[in-house]
C-alpha cells in the first residue's frame, strides 16, 4: 500500500506515482498474478465462475490497471526515466500474457467450464465473458504445436517493443522540434492565453522577448485554428504531417519499422490460420470479414461525399471571396472553417 500503483482503494494517486516505483509494483503484481494462475490452474474440483474465473478477474483487473497507469504516464509526462522504467517492464507484462494465453491447463479448465450443465445458469455476461476467453486463447495460440507457439511468443514480443518504439519516435520528434517566433506579428489572430504560453514556454528557456512553438496540441491545434499568419499555419502543418519519417532524424523514421511489423502482422496471422491480419483483427469484432469493412467505407464514402463536396465549395468560396485566399490548402481548412463558422452562424 506504499505503493500507488498497488492502491486500488480510489481513483489512481497519478501525482504520487514515480518512475522507481513502477518495477517493485509490477513484479508484485505480475507475483501475484501467476500465484493465482498456478492456484486456478491446479484446483482439483471442477472450474466454476467463483473458483476460476472471479479470481483470474480480480488480479488481472488490478495488473492491468497498474500497467495502464504506467503506460499513461509515460506518455504524458515522458523522461528518460519514465522510458526506462516502462521498457523495463514490458517485455514482462507481455510474456506473461501471451503465457497464460497458450497455458493448456487454463484452455482446458476453460472449456470444461463452457461445456458442464451449469454454464447455462450463469448470467448473460458471465457466459459472454467465458466465451470470450475462450477466443483469445484461440488467438493466443493456445492451439498451436509447441514449436508454433515458441515463435508466437517471440512475435508477440517483437511487436511489443517495436510498438513501444514507434511511440517513442513520435514522441522525441515531437519534443525536438522547436519554432522560434520574434515578429509578434506572425501571432495574429492567435488566442492571448495561447501567445502567453508561447512566452511563457520562450521565458523558461532564456529567451524573454521571443514565443518557444511546439508541435504539442496546445501549440498546434490553436495555431491551425486561428493563426492569420498562412505561412506560420504551412509550417506546422507540414512538421506535424512530416513526424518521425524520412524528412527528419534518421534514428526517429517510422518508415523502417512499418514493414517490420507489418511483416510481424502476417505471420502471427498466418500462424493462427488467418489469410492476414485484417481477418485476425477481425476476430474479435463485429464485422465479419475485412471485404466486408471495406464495403461498409466504401459505401459510406459514397453516400457522403456529395456534402463533404458541397462543404468544400463553400469554404473554397467564402477563403476566395472573404479571406482573399485563391487555393484552400490544407494548412487552411481549419482556419477558413472557423472564420466561416463566425461569420455565417456568430460561433467561435
Amino acid at each position: 500500500m506504499n505503493n500507488p500503483l498497488c492502491d486500488f482503494q480510489d481513483l489512481p494517486r497519478f501525482a504520487q506515482v514515480h518512475p522507481e516505483q513502477v518495477t517493485p509494483a509490477i513484479d508484485a503484481l505480475l507475483a501475484q498474478a501467476r500465484d493465482c494462475i498456478e492456484q486456478v490452474a491446479t484446483e482439483t474440483a471442477a472450474p466454476t465462475w467463483d473458483n476460476f474465473i472471479a479470481p483470474q478477474t480480480d488480479v488481472h483487473e488490478q495488473l492491468q490497471r497498474a500497467w495502464g497507469v504506467v503506460g499513461h504516464l509515460n506518455a504524458v509526462v515522458n523522461s528518460p526515466q519514465w522510458r526506462e522504467a516502462y521498457n523495463e517492464n514490458l517485455g514482462k507484462i507481455t510474456a506473461y500474457y501471451t503465457d497464460i494465453s497458450q497455458d493448456p491447463r487454463l484452455y482446458a479448465r476453460t472449456r470444461a467450464l463452457h461445456a458442464d450443465p451449469a454454464f447455462a445458469q450463469l448470467s448473460a455476461a458471465q457466459q459472454s465473458q467465458i466465451e470470450h476467453e475462450l477466443r483469445d486463447f484461440r488467438l493466443g495460440g493456445a492451439e498451436l504445436p509447441p514449436a508454433d507457439k515458441a515463435r508466437f511468443a517471440q512475435i508477440q514480443a517483437q511487436l511489443a517493443q517495436l510498438s513501444a518504439k514507434f511511440e517513442e519516435n513520435l514522441l522525441d520528434t515531437m519534443n525536438d522540434w522547436v519554432l522560434w517566433v520574434e515578429d509578434r506579428a506572425q501571432l495574429a489572430g492567435i488566442p492571448e492565453d495561447v501567445v502567453a504560453m508561447f512566452a511563457q514556454a520562450a521565458a523558461a528557456e532564456d529567451r524573454p522577448n521571443a514565443w518557444r512553438i511546439s508541435l504539442h496540441a496546445p501549440s498546434y491545434l490553436p495555431i491551425l485554428q486561428y493563426a492569420s499568419h498562412r505561412p506560420l499555419r504551412e509550417t506546422l502543418y507540414r512538421a506535424y504531417a512530416t513526424r518521425a519519417s524520412e524528412w527528419g532524424k534518421p534514428e526517429w523514421d517510422n518508415g523502417v519499422l512499418i514493414p517490420q511489423i507489418l511483416a510481424l502482422r502476417q505471420e502471427e496471422a498466418h500462424l493462427l490460420g488467418f489469410n492476414n491480419f485484417g481477418e485476425l483483427s477481425l476476430a474479435a469484432k463485429m464485422a465479419n470479414t475485412p471485404a466486408q469493412v471495406l464495403h461498409f467505407l466504401r459505401d459510406l464514402a459514397q453516400r457522403a461525399k456529395p456534402f463533404a463536396q458541397n462543404d468544400m465549395a463553400q469554404l473554397r468560396a467564402f477563403a476566395r471571396d472573404e479571406l482573399g485566399l485563391e487555393s484552400l490548402d490544407p494548412w487552411d481548412i481549419a482556419y477558413v472553417s472557423e472564420k466561416l463558422r463566425l461569420a455565417r452562424y456568430a460561433f467561435s
